[in-house]
């Protein structure tokens, strides 16, 4: 899968791996809100040899790291520190993830802008994970001024997409087979034979593939994988 991607974003870079143009960054201010915090606020702690996809002008060396806090991509020019252009025809790979800045909804109309991780690609439906940024903070003794320090957690969130409606994915079977509640029955006995985990990624694409292939076999003209009211 990740080597379909790649060749995708290959077939659209006209100049291969030129240095990233000071058009496609903007200037950011390094976060110290939580230095005193147990955690980070990036989704890696160093900065990773990456590819930056302009769609119009190519594809650009680049060394990013990912802010979960901003939901930034940020680069650094000698002291100075820069987040690349959020813009849904600006992507980029960092260490084997494929980041694209979505102008996604949900299924109520609500906006859900944001970098979404591309999981799984298929003719009629996507796969993205975010991550977003648990922040739990210190408690202090009002007696005695002390406690404990401030914890941050990196939570990653899965969700499928089709048309730029997305729906957010759940992590146990009782909630799943609630959110496919038309094909309920089939795929309590799919879960059950495979033994499937829905923590487990690759786990979660297979599902996801079996529900489609389920909707695919329907006679009805609408198999839209997040319409799921019963007949």
């Amino acid at each position: 899968m990740r080597k379909i991607l790649l060749l995708l974003f290959l077939t659209i870079t006209p100049a291969l791996f030129a240095q990233l143009p000071r058009d496609l960054l903007t200037s950011t201010e390094r976060v110290s809100t939580f230095d005193e915090y147990d955690g980070s606020i990036y989704m890696k702690s160093r900065y990773k040899e990456s590819s930056v996809i302009d769609e119009r002008a190519g594809t650009f060396d680049a060394k990013l790291k990912y802010n979960v806090f901003s939901d930034g991509l940020e680069y650094t020019q000698g002291d100075k520190l820069f987040q690349v252009i959020k813009s849904p025809t600006v992507h980029a790979r960092i260490d084997g993830d494929y980041f694209y800045y979505c102008d996604f909804k949900s299924q109520r109309g609500l906006q859900r802008d944001g970098y979404y991780v591309l999981v799984e690609l298929n003719d009629k439906y996507r796969i993205y994970k975010k991550f977003t940024l648990q922040v739990k903070e210190p408690i202090k003794n009002s007696l005695t001024q002390t406690g404990g320090s401030g914890e941050l957690r990196m939570i990653t969130t899965y969700y499928l997409e089709e048309a730029g409606v997305i729906m957010e994915l759940p992590m146990n079977k009782k909630d799943m087979l609630a959110a496919f509640s038309d094909k309920e029955v089939e795929l309590k006995e799919y879960l059950k034979k495979e033994k499937i985990r829905l923590k487990k990624e690759e786990d979660l694409i297979r599902l996801v593939a079996r529900y489609n292939a389920l909707k695919s076999s329907e006679n009805s003209p609408s198999q839209s994988l997040l319409s799921t009211r019963r007949n």
